[in-house]
């Protein structure tokens, strides 16, 4: 499937939707160059998972975050572990032990999936920069 998105806040609305798909450990391996809208997406996955979209940013330097939702909350508990493998090399990738995280419970989000040594069943997202800075080309393939 092919959808285009004119703007940021579409690009998260896609986000949210895909969230539906993950629940409750799937894994989304995102491809696209810088800028492409990897971290927007994973904000509305965060979103439509009941997390506060706003915490989550770009983990270029920490390489994972992990967001918990608590379990009190009305729609149950829910964790969200958002890798970056930007800095990485495919090597490095093995060393550090991301396949743990990919096997753990919650939903995975993975930047820079091309990094990973083997890719784990998972859906599939390429994005691509538009016509325009603000319109984006995403390819699921689930």
């Amino acid at each position: 499937m092919i959808v285009r998105t004119t703007s940021a806040e579409e690009t998260r609305e896609l986000g949210l939707q895909l969230a539906a798909r993950l629940r409750p450990d799937g894994t989304a391996l995102l491809f696209g160059d810088l800028g492409s809208g990897k971290t927007v997406l994973t904000q509305g996955i965060a979103e439509g998972l009941g997390l506060d979209p706003a915490l989550v940013q770009s983990p270029t330097f920490t390489l994972i975050h992990e967001y918990d939702r608590a379990p009190g909350s009305d729609r149950g508990p829910v964790r969200l572990v958002h890798v970056d493998l930007y800095r990485l090399e495919p090597e490095e990738v093995e060393a550090i032990g991301v396949d743990e995280f990919l096997a753990g419970d919650g939903v995975k989000v993975v930047e820079w999936a091309d990094r990973l040594p083997r890719l784990p069943s998972a859906i599939e997202v390429r994005l691509r920069v538009g016509a325009s800075p603000e319109e984006r080309e995403v390819e699921i393939n689930c």
